[in-house]
């Protein structure tokens, strides 16, 4: 059953939506009146002219697209970004070039993708001891090849 989550739209770019029936991400487009140029490794915040109300117990992530990522150097430097239940203002979503060459954002362009999750808060349990694993303190790497 789908979650319903309402959403202002107040770009002329469509609703973000799935590409394929088995999408977890929701393309989202840029609202902007003009074309945007990035150059090599500076970032910007793109707005999307969307707002939108999640239940609570669920966030909405963006998420860099691969193909702007592969072909065009484009990243979402805090991905997964993190939109909050209780955020009401518009999403805009923060990208970086880092390519060696200047890259332009077009009004409309699939910018990224958004993706809605659940999540639970936590009730920390203060202790001295924590249950032993194979994997103990093994970190960064340790899981790797040996």
């Amino acid at each position: 059953m789908p979650l319903h989550v309402k959403i202002i739209n107040r770009s002329n770019n469509p609703l973000p939506a799935y590409a394929t029936p088995d999408a977890a991400g929701m393309d989202i487009h840029a609202f902007l009146p003009q074309p945007i140029a990035l150059a090599p490794f500076e970032r910007t915040l793109i707005p999307t002219g969307l707002y939108i109300e999640l239940p609570k117990g669920y966030e909405a992530q963006l998420r860099a697209r691969s193909g702007n990522a592969l072909k065009k150097g484009l990243i979402l430097p805090n991905a997964p970004a993190t939109i909050d239940a209780d955020y009401r203002g518009e999403i805009g979503v923060i990208i970086a070039n880092i390519s060696n060459t200047e890259q332009t954002i077009l009004p409309g362009e699939r910018i990224a993708q958004m993706v809605i999750a659940k999540h639970e808060h936590v009730n920390w349990l203060p202790t001295e001891i924590l249950a032993s694993t194979e994997r103990g303190e093994g970190g960064f790497g340790s899981t790797g090849e040996k």
